[in-house]
């Protein structure tokens, strides 16, 4: 099997470095009108949508600005997703998918207004967004959605020709989408931030919060920080007192990348969920285009053949644009609410909220975090929120009761994995029966002397043996070989090889053992 070149990694990432911005370290203390965890789009969204609304804000990362979902997604800017706004017409109301729809475009015209103002060049390009099929029988289906997009106020229309090197049976076209650089974006949003008096401390993880009057964060490395609110930004809440994670599903997605030829530029952004979902576009790349091609969605720590997805997905890329050579591969994480619709806004109940939280934004959340920045600095300044607060309320009326089927479903799931999973490694049913079966560069839960070992072998035949235990809630990780990342099913936790976290919700690493434990 020839393996993808991976070595470039995500072209976001590779492609605009971000100055380092300082840690906060044991015994440093800050304080701020308001304390924002995360640094990816809506993080940063937020904090500088609140910096130039006149607050103070601190920003808190676990690890680099944009560097974790933000960095490794697909850059486009679209208020057509998929098919959602039939089935927000149904299950929530035609007016609700014109807020949806209201909302989403003001975030995209956001955007442009924002680069201009800070006179960034983020690679920003106008194209149309479509969902098609190519099977005949999924035309209906989009007739539909068309008619509810158009009725929700975007421009929206039903096609039969697009500019793809392909024929497809129908798609949903919206005009006035955007697609851009998010990284080249942020940087320049975070420098401004500063400028304007913001504090930005990366390598700083958020563990302990008190919500108190003001709000207290305690960090890993020892700081603290007080503000009179806080807004958790962490793609999965990592503070999650609202029990947001029993309305969220997690899936990763997979992408891959080659130069295009510029005169071969489909000239749009296109989605079908056909063939286990196939997202394209293309990107400014030297005298050409750069083609993205992003697919084969998995839920994290159930894929055992993370590497067999890859070679899936770069067939169709060739098949469907021949002579293109994938050059770049990455992965992307994303979660999404059950009723379809992100929750953004106060993390609880409660008659004076301080804390607040964005997330479920189900894989577009280039619109969806700066929404939320627009969002949540009106909400916590007290300026009028804008007429969709409510709409995306994690509080909002009847939400659990309409999704109680799709909750009962995911947690059914969570729980299927904490039991099943236990089961299969006491009984010796796991991908190997013990550490000796574990080959250079694979990895596997295993039992050992009573406990869950997740074990990696590395190229050199060294063993990094860890705790299976998800620090989390609890769950058992699973190996990807492709990313050599330990993941946890459950509710999409993270870890490297040495245990670290890379993705929350975990706060804290997996335990670390001692190779010679493990009996070899």
């Amino acid at each position: 099997m020839n393996r993808i070149p991976d070595t470039s990694g995500s072209h976001w990432m590779r492609t605009a470095a971000i100055p380092a911005y300082p840690p906060l370290l044991d015994g440093d203390e800050a304080d701020a009108d308001v304390a924002v965890i995360g640094a990816g789009i809506a993080g940063l969204s937020v904090a500088w949508e609140l910096s130039r609304a006149g607050r103070t804000v601190v920003l808190l990362e676990a690890d680099r600005v944009a560097g974790g979902v933000t960095g490794h997604t697909t850059g486009k800017l679209s208020a057509l997703h998929t098919t959602v706004y039939d089935g927000l017409r149904s299950s929530h109301g035609p007016d609700a998918a014109r807020v949806y729809a209201q909302s989403q475009m003001a975030a995209v015209r956001h955007v442009g207004e924002v680069a201009a103002e800070l006179g960034v060049d983020c690679e920003l390009e106008l194209r149309p967004a479509l969902t098609y099929c190519e099977d005949p029988e999924g035309t209906d289906a989009l007739r539909a959605e068309a008619e509810a997009a158009k009725e929700a106020g975007l421009d929206a229309s039903f096609v039969t020709e697009t500019d793809l090197p392909y024929p497809v049976a129908g798609a949903v076209r919206v005009e006035d989408q955007a697609q851009f650089h998010p990284r080249k974006y942020l940087r320049a949003l975070a420098a401004d931030l500063v400028v304007r008096g913001g504090r930005i401390h990366e390598q700083t993880r958020v563990t302990g919060l008190d919500e108190g009057e003001p709000c207290r964060l305690t960090t890993a490395s020892g700081a603290t920080v007080t503000a009179r609110a806080v807004v958790v930004a962490t793609h999965h809440p990592v503070f999650d007192r609202g029990l947001l994670a029993a309305r969220l599903t997690q899936h990763r997605d997979l992408v891959v990348a080659g130069p295009l030829p510029a005169d071969r530029d489909p000239q749009g952004m296109y989605i079908t969920r056909e063939g286990g979902k196939r997202s394209v576009r293309t990107a400014p790349y030297g005298d050409g285009r750069l083609l993205i091609v992003t697919g084969e969605v998995f839920t994290p720590g159930t894929e055992s053949d993370t590497e067999g997805r890859y070679q899936r997905l770069t067939a169709w890329m060739r098949e469907r644009f021949p002579g293109v050579t994938p050059t770049h591969r990455w992965a992307a994480q994303d979660n999404a609410a059950t009723d379809t619709v992100p929750l953004i806004g106060p993390l609880h109940h409660g008659d004076d909220p301080r804390v607040f939280v964005a997330t479920g934004f189900a894989g577009w959340g280039m619109a969806g975090g700066v929404l939320a920045g627009r969002l949540l600095s009106g909400l916590i300044t007290g300026q009028a929120p804008p007429e969709w607060a409510q709409l995306y309320d994690p509080r909002r009326p009847g939400s659990v009761l309409r999704t109680a089927p799709s909750v009962a479903k995911a947690q059914w799931d969570v729980g299927k994995h904490f039991v099943k999973d236990r089961l299969d490694t006491t009984l010796g049913r796991g991908p190997a029966d013990a550490v000796e079966d574990i080959g250079p560069g694979e990895g596997a839960v295993v039992r050992v002397g009573g406990r869950a070992c997740a074990v990696h072998r590395d190229e050199s035949g060294r063993l990094h043996p860890l705790s299976a235990v998800c620090t989390h809630l609890g769950c058992l990780v699973a190996f990807n070989p492709a990313e050599r990342t330990w993941e946890c099913p459950c509710h999409g936790s993270r870890f490297d090889i040495d245990g670290e976290v890379l993705q929350g919700p975990a706060l804290h690493p997996l335990e670390a053992y001692d190779p010679d434990d493990l009996g070899r």
